[in-house]
This record gives structure tokens, sequence and C-alpha cells, in this order.
């Protein structure tokens, strides 16, 4: 390993919040990856859901999260964020193990819906604790570690997936999600390792304050105390900036919806490519990921940075979508090639407009009510998520060439919002 390299990870890791998320993430999303990979087909091919179920199961799951997602934030300006994580992670984890014993599309809604809820929860909580625990120009850095990691330990977890898939039994899918659970659950422990600075600032109206009015949590960023009607009118839904922000977010989040739904089926149903290209462009799309996302986001805690990356975002995920559709009736092989720039193109859509997404939802919020804004944030993105195979059905697969033409002008037109809040955000800075 290089020097530079390895004096950058020894930097990284030296913090103790970081090192904390990044073994919880690490072991956590195996486990996610093993379920991801298993899911559908275990539904399908071993409950015997039809089709339709199985997509009633997942929207639910989706709708649950939206609900939680506030729920989350709200209770981790209040009570502690990392042992709030930490519950509610190793909840889910059982949960999540709990799928082994579904024989029936009642089980299955049932154990989807308290999954979703309970997971979202502590996704929101880890926000807050991203939120507290780092200085503003850490904060996106360390967003874009985390979701690196995410991406190597899901692929990880698809190959231990891989097993029960080859052997196609019920008890090799049973086997693998209990152990999915198991790995979820491990996951959660090293959270209880973070140090309570990441928790909620104190409330109370007499608590000390300092000569600015505010304490230092982990050293990093002040967290201004507040009395209870301040606390109050700091409300993320008292804040039309946030708000607007939030719901452009979700609207472009919807590229995710792309990848998961719009690409599989317009490669199986409209292009001549073999349908091993869909494994292929996830590949692609997840080594990308990895090996740029830390990169990209350099510097978009600035909110100029972030709006111009997420602008930039705007116009690669709308060639992206040009570009899919132009795959249809060309050959093969020639297919293969459009599919896969279109592919690389979407990616770095996604990697920039994460990076610009994270640097404005932590600087735009109020320190004071971290939670509750990261956790209004977070529903706008799992309001995008129960949109997305909606719209990208009724439009790209829906229309062909004309409704990617409309998709690609519905995340234009969302990163154009965007960075038309970044730059008035920089104005009303520089005033």
């Amino acid at each position: 390993m290089k020097p530079r390299v390895r004096d950058r990870l020894a930097q990284t890791f030296s913090d103790p919040v970081l090192r904390a998320l990044v073994t919880a993430t690490a072991v956590s999303r195996i486990g996610r990856g093993v379920f991801l990979t298993v899911t559908v087909l275990f539904f399908t091919l071993i409950i015997g859901l039809s089709a339709g179920e199985a997509a009633v199961v997942l929207a639910v799951s989706s709708a649950c999260g939206v609900l939680a997602s506030f729920l989350g934030g709200w209770l981790a300006d209040r009570w502690s964020a990392r042992r709030l994580a930490f519950v509610f992670e190793t909840l889910g984890g059982l949960l999540l193990a709990t799928y082994a014993f579904a024989d029936s599309f009642v089980a299955a809604l049932v154990i989807a819906s308290l999954a979703g809820f309970f997971d979202t929860i502590g996704y929101s909580a880890r926000s807050a604790i991203i939120a507290r625990g780092f200085a503003p120009e850490r904060r996106v850095h360390a967003r874009a570690v985390l979701r690196t990691v995410t991406n190597l330990s899901i692929a990880i977890g698809s190959g231990i997936a891989a097993v029960a898939l080859a052997l196609g039994t019920a008890e090799a899918y049973r086997i693998v999600i209990v152990i999915a659970g198991v790995i979820g659950v491990l996951g959660a422990l090293p959270l209880l390792r973070l140090p309570a600075s990441v928790d909620a600032p104190v409330r109370e109206v007499d608590a000390v304050l300092t000569e600015t009015g505010s304490i230092d949590t982990h050293g990093t960023a002040e967290a201004t105390l507040a009395a209870p009607k301040d606390w109050r009118r700091r409300s993320p839904w008292r804040d039309p900036r946030y708000l607007l922000l939030s719901f452009l977010s979700a609207v472009f989040g919807m590229q995710f919806g792309v990848a998961e739904l719009g690409m599989p089926l317009w490669v199986t149903q409209r292009t001549n490519a073999p349908e091993w290209v869909v494994a292929l462009l996830l590949i692609v799309n997840t080594s990308l990921v990895v090996l740029f996302q830390v990169r990209a986001s350099r510097g978009t805690h600035d909110v100029r940075i972030a709006g111009r990356v997420t602008m930039i975002a705007g116009w690669l995920m709308a060639a992206a979508c040009v570009i899919y559709a132009l795959a249809a009736g060309l050959p093969a092989w020639v297919a293969i090639v459009v599919l896969i720039v279109a592919a690389v193109t979407h990616t770095f859509a996604e990697i920039l407009s994460q990076a610009g997404a994270w640097g404005l939802s932590f600087e735009l919020a109020d320190p004071v009510r971290a939670g509750a804004y990261q956790g209004v944030f977070g529903m706008g993105f799992s309001l995008g998520a129960l949109a997305s195979p909606i719209v990208v059905n009724a439009t790209a697969i829906t229309f062909g060439l004309l409704g990617w033409v409309m998709l690609g002008g519905i995340f234009l037109a969302a990163a154009f919002g965007i960075w038309m809040i970044s730059r008035r955000a920089a104005a009303v800075v520089d005033a």
C-alpha cells in the first residue's frame, strides 16, 4: 500500500466516532447484502407469493420507513442517539431473521412492516450521530466513507447469498436469511462504543451556558442550547427552504429506481442485450461508487460546491436516461456497449448527487434540531423510493424514448431547483 494512501486511511480511522460507525456498517451491511439478494426470490419461489404480492410487501415496508424516518430523528433529539441506533438496529436484525419462518403473505407483510419501521429509525439515529459527531467539513467525508463501506459489504453479502441461489432449496434460503439477521445484530454492537458526545445537547432552560450560548460537542461542532419555545421554533417543519430541499432531493433520489427497476426491465424487455448484462451493470455501479464516492465528496460541505455538483449530476442523469433509451433495437453487442456507457454516466450522476445532498442536508439544517432535520431529509428519500417504481414505469417503461426524455427532464429540473437553493443560501452567508 502506498504511504499516502496508508496515511490517509490511518487519519480517517483515528476518529473514534468514524471507526465505530465503519465497523458497525461493515458488519451489518453484509447481512443486508445477503437479504437484498434473496428477498424477491424467497418471496416468490419459497413462500409462494405472486409478483404482485411481493411488490405489495416491499411497498408497505417502504411506506413504514417513511413514517419512521422523521420519528427516528425526533427521538434522536430527545434521547441517546447511539443507544437508539443500537436498540432499533438490533431489533431490525432480529426481525430480518424471522423472515426465515414466514410462510404466508400476511406473515411476510407484518415482518416487512416492522423491519422497515425499526431499520429506518436506526438509520435516522445514525444520521443524527453523523451530524453531531463531526466537524462540518468532515460530515460529508464520513458519509462518503460509510457509503463506500456499505457497497463493499453488500457485495460480500451478495456472494454469501449466491450459495442459497445455487442450491435453490428452501432450507438454503432460510439458513442464509437467519445468518443475515444474526450478522445484522452483531453489526449493531460497535455502536455501543460511540462517545456520549454524539447524543443530543441538553435542553433544560436552566442549563449552564457558555459565553456564546453554546456548548462544544466532541470538540467539533457547536450545538446551541435552546429553551422549549425556541426548540419548537427550530422545527424543520417551520423551515420552507429545508422542506423544499428535501422534496427536490427526493425527486432526484428516484434515480435509484432507475437502477433497481427501470434498467432491468428495459434491458430484458426492450433491448437485445442478454439478461446477464443486468448483473454486469450493477457491478459497474458498485465498483465506481467504491472507487470515486469519497473523492467526489471532497469540499461539498461548502453549499456552493454542493449545489454545483448537484447541477452537474442533473445533466449527467438526463444524459444517462437518453443513452439508456438509445440501446433499444440495437444489435446485442452494440446494446451492451451503449448500456455500459449509460450505467457509467448514471453512476457518476448518483455519486455527485449523493455528495451534494449530504452537504446541503447538513449545512442547511439547524444544529439544535439535527436529528429532526435529518429525519425530515431521510423521509423525503423514503418517499422518493416509494414513488420511483410508479414514476419510472409511467414514463420510461411505458413510453420508451419519449418517456426516458421526460424522466431525464424531471431529474434535471430537480437538480436545477437544488442548485438555486444552494446559490441563495451562499448569498445569505456572504451578505
